[in-house]
């Protein structure tokens, strides 16, 4: 992979809390799967209303 900007990564949205968050290098192979911007918002899932 290429150096890139900061500004140039990829941008999802955590199902959980709702704020976006940037690709990191340990989701370079499951980036498509990652759906939470932290461990906390994992163990919470979508039950935060």
């Amino acid at each position: 992979m290429k150096m890139r900007k900061k500004s140039d990564l990829p941008r999802k949205t955590c199902v959980a809390c709702g704020l976006p968050f940037q690709w990191r290098k340990k989701w370079e192979k499951v980036w498509d799967e990652v759906k939470y911007c932290s461990d906390r918002c994992r163990q919470q899932g979508t039950k935060k209303s």
